[in-house]
């Protein structure tokens, strides 16, 4: 493997730690021996092309310095390649870190964690991912009241973190409604119902520590999709607060499917994927299995 790697950066990311976080990553990877190129983008797009460039130019490593839309864009890059990915998660959510077990806003021991990877002293692991289309995602997709509450909480750029999210959560209360969807899982026959949501977990967790997913396995080949059924906006709320837990899972109203794909429709939904906006249902996600390398993660059992 060439020494060279390449540090991908947020500079905006949590507020600035981003650009804070990139200097004791980078001089952990120097002192390992690394030569380390950073690669900085004027928008998402220019930076997303000079990662896949960086990818093709066969540098030994990305590493993604930033918080979960970061990590996205990097996912983008070297989702399909042996290139592998290292992750400093430095944002306010860092679902995708959290996950994997890997270093939260500890940028040097993130540092330190891809470098004994890359020299055999730590694990690689090879990690599912979703697709939908020719975007990749890591932790969830959302549709449904969760992913409104994601609209909302992308829109409140004056609070962070969980907070962000619970203030969101309870502005979507005000119009709250149940959704008509129709889903399939793998080849099976389309069902219609009506829920509140449909979470499509590669992941566990998303709005920075919302463990909608708990369960989810990152390498078994399967998705874990939780449908949060027809509920009355008490239920909800009482439900609601119980996903930073994961202890939701039990209750009446929310079931659980586990399937390699899945196909949704419903009419005025968005879905998000990481966070990221993906568009309009319908849309149909794919869990590729092995489809990324990550340096550092944890391994089943760990």
């Amino acid at each position: 493997m060439t020494s060279e790697i390449t540090l991908f950066v947020n500079p905006t990311a949590g507020r600035g730690r981003g650009a804070r976080a990139a200097q004791p990553a980078a001089s952990a990877l120097r002192e390992a021996g690394f030569s380390v190129r950073t690669v900085l983008g004027e928008d998402a797009g220019d930076a997303l092309r000079r990662a896949r460039d960086a990818v093709a130019a066969g540098t030994g490593a990305l590493i993604a310095v930033g918080g979960d839309g970061l990590m996205s864009l990097a996912l983008q890059a070297v989702a399909g390649t042996l290139t592998p990915l290292g992750v400093v998660a430095v944002g306010t959510g860092n679902d995708f870190a959290r996950a994997l077990g890997l270093p939260i806003r500890d940028p040097e021991a993130a540092g330190r964690l891809a470098a004994d990877a890359l020299k055999g002293r730590a694990p690689v692991r090879e990690t599912d991912l979703g697709r939908v289309g020719e975007r990749w995602f890591g932790s969830v997709l959302a549709s449904g009241f969760d992913s409104r509450v994601n609209d909302r909480g992308n829109r409140m750029r004056w609070v962070g973190g969980r907070f962000k999210y619970d203030l969101a959560i309870l502005a979507e209360l005000a119009a709250f409604k149940p959704v008509r969807y129709r889903m399939a899982l793998d080849d099976g026959p389309p069902r219609e119902l009506e829920a509140t949501l449909v979470a499509v977990g590669n992941g566990t967790s998303y709005g920075g520590g919302m463990r909608m997913c708990a369960d989810a396995v990152m390498d078994d080949g399967l998705f874990d999709i939780t449908v949060v059924g027809e509920c009355s906006r008490t239920t909800l709320l009482k439900v609601f607060p119980r996903v930073y837990k994961g202890t939701h899972l039990g209750h009446p109203v929310v079931t659980v499917h586990r399937a390699s794909s899945v196909t949704l429709e419903a009419v005025g939904v968005t879905a998000y994927a990481d966070g990221e906006c993906v568009g309009a249902l319908p849309v149909t996600a794919t869990c590729v299995p092995k489809a990324v390398r990550i340096l550092g993660a944890r391994t089943m059992g760990d």
